[in-house]
């Protein structure tokens, strides 16, 4: 779902003068030839998107599946993971129309674009707010074991409304007042489309929203809860579990920062392009076509990521995925899954212990 491209190709519309009376704003530099940039997108798009879309149901629906079989014993952690399953879910689900529209044409209408733009921003900014709550429950657990118990049902139950979805539903105003259909020379966008004399005002402006929101702030509380969670653990006694338990926390780091950190490298450099804080030019603007699609992409596959990291790494996930898929082989089988789950349910672990284990 990359803007960039539009405006590109509302730029060229402008420039041929074929069916169009679009005229450059100033802050954009007369565009660059951008058709191999364009071919390639129309390509890679949609086969990163089908691939993402694909992975990102099995995981994510599996997750769904399974927290549902375990109301009963569900944790703290387990609600955390449940928010974000549900938030890359939903997620994933727009991937098709963007796949669709960046190989050919927008073929859904206004209201399927306003729709599908608002579910878009809501869970893609929700899942990154989650797995900073995410961090911020592990370091209560971990850091502050003894009296965290009731600092993190209130996060998980009432802040996290607030802190996460809230936030991220306010952030959808923009796509109500900008996203529309829009008819091109030869094709229809679905794209925000922004007061003609502030375009490049409005679209820095978002760039930084999404590097804050989405990437800034709660990059700072991951990386911070997981860096005092480092220091606590390797302190600790058991060295088995210190070992395995620093190795999960390194990848959690490793992961998010690995996909979200190009994608928002790109687009700060896009936004101080269209502000003149970096000279314009075609090579630059030629890498970022291609740099940002990419990059992008990388970004979204956290979300098919997710789960492995937050659910089936741990091993009262992986006991309670077996007794879901055995409940549903018959009959037969559910009871044997319901006396099992029964029997795990008086032996759960500790929340501690959960991280240690996932």
């Amino acid at each position: 779902m990359s803007y960039y491209e539009h405006i590109v190709l509302d730029n060229n519309n402008s420039e041929s003068g074929s069916g169009s009376d679009f005229d450059i704003p100033e802050g954009l530099e007369t565009p660059c030839d951008r058709n191999l940039s364009n071919d390639f997108q129309r390509i890679f798009l949609p086969t990163v998107y089908g691939i993402i879309f694909l992975l990102g149901i099995i995981g994510n629906g599996l997750v769904v599946v399974v927290m549902g079989y375990q109301k009963k014993s569900r944790t703290m952690t387990d609600k955390y993971r449940l928010h974000l399953s549900v938030a890359d879910l939903l997620f994933v689900l727009t991937l098709p129309f963007w796949a669709v529209d960046a190989a050919s044409s927008w073929y859904f209408g206004s209201f399927l674009c306003v729709t599908v733009h608002m579910i878009y921003t809501v869970n893609l900014y929700s899942s990154v707010l989650i797995l900073a709550f995410i961090s911020l429950d592990r370091y209560l657990a971990v850091v502050h074991a003894t009296n965290s118990q009731t600092p993190r049902k209130i996060l998980v139950e009432k802040v996290i409304y607030v802190g996460v979805w809230l936030p991220a539903a306010l952030l959808t105003v923009p796509d109500l007042m900008f996203a529309k259909s829009q008819d091109m020379d030869s094709r229809v966008i679905c794209d925000r489309v922004y007061p003609l004399e502030t375009l490049t005002t409005w679209m820095a402006a978002f760039h930084f929203q999404h590097i804050l929101v989405g990437f800034v702030l709660p990059g700072l509380i991951i990386l911070t809860c997981y860096c005092i969670i480092i220091c606590k653990l390797s302190r600790g006694s058991k060295v088995q579990q210190k070992r395995k338990a620093l190795k999960t926390t390194v990848i959690l780091i490793v992961c998010f920062f690995g996909c979200w950190l190009p994608y928002c490298t790109g687009i700060f450099v896009d936004a101080l392009v269209l502000l003149k804080v970096i000279p314009h030019s075609c090579d630059l603007d030629e890498s970022l076509a291609k740099w940002i699609p990419i990059t992008e992409a990388l970004a979204y596959f956290h979300c098919c990521l997710n789960p492995i990291l937050y659910a089936f790494l741990g091993a009262k996930f992986k006991k309670s995925a077996q007794n879901a898929l055995t409940v549903s082989r018959g009959s037969s089988l559910k009871m044997l899954s319901k006396k099992r789950a029964g029997l795990s349910s008086i032996s759960t672990e500790s929340e501690s212990s959960s991280f240690h284990s996932s």
